[in-house]
């Protein structure tokens, strides 16, 4: 697989995201569902959104390397929240998504939706991902 990134502006890089990643010669494409602050119970997680983001990047993850591929693998993430305030704002938690995208050394085309509700009461945050092989 060959995979390149395209930026024709450079403001966007301190978000960790690409304007898009071409890829060519994959043997193989996985689409994640949206994840969301679910435990491997099936419990939804009651805490803010900092310790969402963070389960919910926990399980990306997870799903990505039980399928065989690796974070770096990721070409898309779309990224559903109920509150963009409390993720991008002042006293957001952005960073956990930008540290998580750099460790995993992820170069993603990325879009960010917001929404009304998520499946569970209190749930705020959801993401998915599309990774290539």
């Amino acid at each position: 697989m060959q995979k390149r990134t395209i930026n024709p502006w450079q403001w966007q890089q301190h978000s960790a995201y690409n304007q898009a990643v071409e890829v060519r010669q994959p043997s193989a494409t996985l689409y994640c569902a949206g994840q969301a602050a679910i435990d491997a119970d099936g419990v939804p997680s009651t805490g803010d959104m900092r310790a969402q983001l963070q389960q919910v990047l926990g399980n990306v993850e997870q799903v990505v390397t039980a399928a065989g591929y690796q974070c770096r693998d990721i070409v898309h993430l779309r990224i559903y929240t109920t509150d963009t305030t409390a993720l991008f704002g002042p006293a957001g938690c952005f960073d956990v998504f930008t540290e998580w995208v750099a460790r995993h050394g992820i170069q993603a085309a990325a879009t960010m939706v917001e929404i009304n509700f998520l499946a569970y009461e209190g749930l705020s945050v959801e993401v998915e991902a599309i990774a290539v092989r």
